[in-house]
């Protein structure tokens, strides 16, 4: 057996099945625990916002989730909450409270929770980041748009996502042709 013949035979047998991919409303009813996602930066409300600002830049994270002693949910801390809530304060990072300028008790959902219900808070609230908690509102994780979007990239069928990056329209010329 020559090399080519060789090579289909074993380029048949290690095949992948083709997953079809279907973004249907089937899709959305995912549970949450099946996005991936990271594990929250938690600080605590006494802290600065100058270190949850550090910290959020270290990790590359658009939010802190704020919690207490015993690890329960209080609030979460975003990027939009510092830039809109700190110059109205007058003072700067390092003196101000996460209490002070964090949104307390957020809407959360727990990891059963499908991802409808996630996408929908995000658009009629306006959220970019959405906690995820246990039964006991301790917080498990936070779902990002970005998450969303990837989930969303991952299930689009192929066709679509090998669709050109601008649709192709002919030019209409003024001399006709």
């Amino acid at each position: 057996m020559d090399q080519d013949n060789l090579d289909e035979e074993f380029s048949i047998i290690y095949e992948e099945p083709e997953r079809r991919k279907i973004l249907d409303s089937e899709t959305f009813r995912t549970p949450i625990k099946n996005l991936r996602l990271r594990k929250p930066i938690m600080l605590d409300p006494e802290q600065t916002v100058q270190e949850a600002l550090g910290l959020m830049m270290v990790k590359q994270f658009g939010c802190i989730l704020v919690s207490s002693v015993d690890s329960e949910l209080l609030g979460i801390l975003t990027e939009r909450d510092v830039i809109m809530k700190i110059p109205g304060i007058g003072r700067t990072p390092d003196s101000i409270k996460i209490r002070e300028i964090m949104t307390p008790d957020p809407e959360s959902f727990e990891p059963e929770d499908p991802i409808a219900y996630v996408m929908n808070a995000m658009h009629v609230g306006g959220y970019r980041h959405v906690p995820v908690v246990d039964g006991k509102n301790v917080p498990l994780a936070v779902v990002s748009v970005k998450d969303i979007i990837g989930f969303i990239v991952e299930n689009f069928p192929q066709e679509i996502l090998n669709l050109p990056p601008k649709p192709l329209r002919k030019a209409s010329r003024e001399d006709g042709g």
